[in-house]
């Protein structure tokens, strides 16, 4: 009876194999429950007055787009003059500080909403700069 080596080398490479794809499925997975936490807090903190569809304003602008864009610049939202007249064009600086402290940032806004938590914050910045 005639014995080969291939046998043990198939079942090995058999295994890293399996071994790669797992760690594939987990680093997805990882990432897409990191996209819904970022989702689902942008939905909590933002979704009620901010849309992400271009042209659909709520109680606030879209936020489409939002980074780079001027402040006060979306056709038909409603800001207030202090917002229009602010300067700002939105960046991740400006964004965390605005979010910090709206009223701080540009008193007179309408936005009524702060989000305190730094990691919250940047995790809605994320979430923005990658829609």
């Amino acid at each position: 009876m005639k014995t080969t080596n291939e046998s043990p080398h198939l079942a090995a490479l058999l295994l890293f194999a399996t071994g790669i794809l797992a760690g594939f499925f987990a680093l997805a997975t990882a990432v897409k429950a990191q996209e819904t936490g970022s989702e689902r807090l942008f939905q909590q903190r933002c979704g009620s007055c901010h849309s992400l569809q271009i042209g659909q304003n709520g109680i606030g602008p879209h936020l489409a787009g939002v980074i780079g864009r001027a402040a006060g610049s979306i056709e038909g939202a409603r800001y207030s003059d202090a917002m229009r007249d602010s300067g700002i064009v939105w960046d991740n600086r400006s964004l965390d500080t605005f979010l910090a402290a709206p009223h701080e940032v540009v008193p007179g806004t309408r936005m009524t909403v702060t989000v305190p938590d730094d990691t919250q914050r940047a995790a809605i910045i994320d979430y923005l700069e990658n829609q």
